[in-house]
């Protein structure tokens, strides 16, 4: 690959002097072409569709096709410890480790997810990475895109449109009426709808709403609500889809609602499948951007591994292995959290077994989980954090190991990746060194945010140790294992439970589900917060000696997920009181977005 110069268009970028908005403009000013990046990735001109001159998709079906004989690449997830709400840099490490792997002249390949409106514009901002490891053009990743988050709020919309439509009329006319616009009577039950409508803001106001209100024309009253887009089963089905057509077969599963009976009424009972679908066709070719070093990245599918899969998609990852010598994808949050879904779920659908898993750890991070100072955006951090204390960083460790744990359980080496801070220690490094090699992962100090792919050349040579070995992968739990069954298994190895303990609601559903053969084909993707191992955000640490409450259990057919809710999650997060839109503007002379981050 070729490499970018740390100075573009004769201004130097220095993370330590600049935004990373900054940075980003900068180094798009001399990014390489799309049709350029695509040659040297080895696409094909008629399997690139170009959207203007720095962003394209790519049509899979003419990749995948052509490169179906071609070697496979080593694959490399990254996940983290759990994070503090700040973040401990996954997608920064991602990139970073794409641009160290191009440092030592290896073919490589990248595959991130889309990041949601909701945070770019409220605490957490964009997820294109930051300083000198970061995806670009930053403005377009961060904000539309090519419309595939739209595309999915509309899809998904359009379901709720149907039900809700159908409710009416339902109502409204007797079943003779109905006959003459070729309806048989669904007689959906108000009280068992599944689905909520979605938009993909932070909007904690629409959690629970009343539609329908007015007259007998103005729909169906009852209660509803909104979701956060990316929560949408039809991310998860983007995510996990193999083509079109499994998309559209997946799209005719979903439950919608329940009738009075208790049968499901579908997609497909509405007769919306195929309009939703239709919404989607172009969505499901991955979009190609770039690093500012100039590796190609795809950019499909979603984030929130909490409440959603928030894996990358199958699809550009069956491209990505096929194109180059390496891999590099990621998973939402801690390893507990995304790295379980891409074990359990991704891993699963898709057939493509990973060679190395990084595990990202700060000392911040591990600092505040020996005990530190709460964490809190906006807010300057505590001397803690910013001074040598071994003892805090030693007991925070203990997280560090119950990731590295979940991670052998998989049969895969991890490689711990120390994301270097500049208040960070010698010493502090060293002992975070010896814990992770002690327990049996490789590890490397990484300085990709200030130096690009040069600062994470050590990592990149740690990432290529582990693919030396042949895993010995496995996955937690086969699918012909009960419901409850597996999510024991998930909730004593991986998240340290000491049991699990159901609400009324969620047990009825789950001895509903195991009766059901067709739960059987179906995965398992857990709801919880990414703030602890446990449920409770704030136990931090390893916490022992507690239960994982399951209060609810959603059904996502098309996905083929079974979706177990923990504690008390929201599905539709909220904004805070200084979220960034308080601090993106543009500028009117030369149009360029300011102030992501």
């Amino acid at each position: 690959m070729i490499q970018k110069a740390k100075i573009s268009n004769g201004v130097k970028l220095d993370p330590t002097k600049m935004k990373d908005w900054q940075v980003a403009e900068a180094a798009e000013e001399t990014m390489k072409p799309v049709r350029q990046l695509a040659d040297e990735m080895g696409l094909q001109e008629d399997e690139l569709i170009p959207m203007g001159r720095k962003l394209a998709k790519v049509d899979y079906q003419k990749a995948l096709a052509r490169l179906k004989d071609a070697p496979t690449a080593k694959y490399i997830d990254v996940t983290a410890i759990t994070p503090t709400p700040l973040g401990e840099g996954k997608t920064t490490t991602a990139i970073g480790l794409i641009e160290g792997l191009g440092k030592l002249n290896k073919r490589v390949v990248g595959a991130i997810r889309q990041p949601s409106g909701g945070p770019t514009f409220n605490i957490k901002g964009s997820a294109a990475g930051g300083g000198l490891a970061q995806c670009i053009p930053l403005t377009p990743f961060s904000i539309r895109l090519t419309g595939d988050i739209d595309c999915i709020t509309n899809a998904h919309n359009l379901a709720m449109v149907a039900l809700t439509s159908r409710m009416q009329h339902e109502r409204n006319y007797d079943d003779a009426r109905l006959a003459k616009s070729n309806l048989k009577r669904i007689d959906i039950d108000p009280d068992r709808v599944q689905m909520k409508w979605v938009m993909d803001f932070c909007a904690q106001a629409l959690r629970n709403i009343t539609i329908g209100k007015g007259g007998k024309m103005d729909g169906y009253e009852m209660e509803s609500g909104f979701a956060i887009t990316v929560s949408s089963e039809i991310m998860a089905i983007l995510a996990v889809a193999r083509d079109l057509k499994d998309m559209r077969e997946r799209m005719a599963k979903i439950v919608v609602a329940y009738d009075k009976k208790g049968n499901e009424v579908t997609a497909a009972d509405l007769e919306v499948d195929g309009a939703m679908t239709a919404w989607m066709a172009d969505a499901i070719n991955p979009n190609l951007l770039q690093t500012i070093e100039g590796q190609p990245v795809f950019v499909h599918a979603g984030p929130f591994a909490n409440i959603a899969i928030g894996q990358s998609s199958i699809i550009a990852d069956m491209i990505g292995t096929k194109l180059g010598d390496y891999h590099v994808t990621e998973s939402g949050f801690g390893a507990d959290i995304g790295f379980e879904k891409f074990w359990n779920l991704k891993c699963r659908m898709s057939g493509l077994t990973p060679n190395a898993i990084v595990i990202v750890a700060t000392i911040r991070a591990l600092k505040m989980h020996g005990g530190g100072p709460a964490v809190k955006p906006g807010i300057p951090l505590a001397e803690e954090y910013t001074r040598e204390n071994l003892e805090l960083l030693e007991k925070g460790c203990e997280n560090l190991v119950a990731h590295i744990e979940t991670v052998k359980k998989s049969g895969v080496r991890p490689v711990v990746c120390v994301n270097s801070f500049y208040t960070d220690t010698k010493a502090e490094i060293e002992m975070v060194r010896k814990i992770a090699e002690k327990n049996g992962a490789l590890a490397a100090v990484s300085e990709h945010w200030l130096k690009g792919g040069d600062g994470s050349i050590e990592l990149a040579e740690a990432v290529i140790e582990a693919c030396k070995e042949k895993p010995d992968f496995k996955f937690l739990y086969e699918l012909e294992t009960p419901l409850r069954q597996r999510i024991e298994l998930i909730a004593r190895e991986v998240y340290g439970a000491s049991g699990v303990t159901y609400t009324d609601e969620a047990l009825e559903k789950a001895k509903a589900m195991e009766a059901d053969p067709a739960s059987k084909t179906l995965g398992t993707c857990m709801v919880k917060t990414h703030l602890s191992l446990s449920h409770d955000p704030d136990l931090k640490g390893r916490p022992t000696g507690w239960e994982l409450p399951i209060n609810d259990i959603l059904v996502y057919k098309g996905a083929g997920f079974i979706v177990p809710v923990a504690g008390a999650i929201k599905l539709m997060p909220g904004t805070a009181s200084n979220p960034a839109f308080r601090r993106i503007d543009v500028d009117v002379k030369t149009g360029k977005v300011q102030g992501l981050f």
